[in-house]
């Protein structure tokens, strides 16, 4: 199977979380995605625990790696 359409191909999940969080910062995160892992106490743990549990919950915060990052973090940080 072929994954050459996926832009998030060997893009792990906490390197989407740390670079959200570096680019937006937590309370920026949290208005764009209103999850509370990502309002009340938040970490990067504690985030990865919740998004790999909420399926739905990943996708917004895929989604917005995807629309902040189109070309990949390398070009935009």
């Amino acid at each position: 199977m072929s994954q050459e359409n996926n832009p998030l191909h060997g893009v792990k999940l906490i390197h989407i979380v740390e670079t959200l969080v570096e680019y937006y910062g937590w309370e920026q995160l949290s208005i764009r995605i209103p999850i509370r892992c990502f309002s009340f106490d938040p970490s990067v743990k504690s985030s990865l625990k919740f998004l790999r549990k909420t399926s739905w919950a990943r996708v917004k915060v895929e989604q917005l790696y995807i629309n902040t990052f189109p070309n990949g973090t390398e070009e935009k940080l």
